[in-house]
């Protein structure tokens, strides 16, 4: 069984320095893939965490994408995702808390979804911060504390 993380070793986990390399942007430039396109990235944090940064956008929908930010399990080739940033493509229905919601979203990993056998990260908000791909990846970088070189240009993905 894998390992279950707290609350507050989430918390950790997001708040750990994530310098990303220079020239990352182009290292994070999506590749078509049967339907839609995109991209893994590895960054290594300051404290030792092994994070990695998946994006997914659909070729067909630009309302369907995924910003996901997953942590390596210690002694393991298993993921455990901390974060999913999501577009405004499918309801999104919180077991728990009994709610539905159609909205671009994000999932959290929580103990209490780990406690009851669902995927970490099944619990959702939803949120206006963001209102397309390259938002919900701006979204990302900070939520989850990305340090971005000071010498990299600004521009879209």
């Amino acid at each position: 069984m894998p390992v279950i993380y707290s609350d507050n070793e989430i918390a950790q986990l997001l708040a750990e320095r994530k310098p990303l390399p220079s020239g990352w942007r182009e290292s994070a430039r999506l590749r078509p893939k049967r339907g839609h396109a995109e991209r893994e990235m590895e960054v290594a944090g300051a404290d030792g965490g092994e994070f990695r940064l998946i994006l997914r956008q659909s070729t067909v929908n630009p309302l369907d994408f995924s910003v996901i930010l997953a942590v390596k399990y210690p002694q393991s080739n298993r993921w455990f995702r901390l974060r999913r940033h999501n577009g405004k493509s499918h309801d999104h229905r919180n077991k728990i808390e009994k709610e539905v919601f159609y909205d671009f979203h994000i999932h959290m990993a929580t103990q209490r979804y780990q406690e009851i056998g669902a995927r970490e990260d099944f619990y959702a908000e939803a949120t206006d911060r963001y209102g397309d791909f390259q938002g919900a990846l701006d979204c990302m970088l900070a939520d989850a504390n990305f340090e971005i070189p000071h010498n990299d240009q600004l521009g879209l993905l």
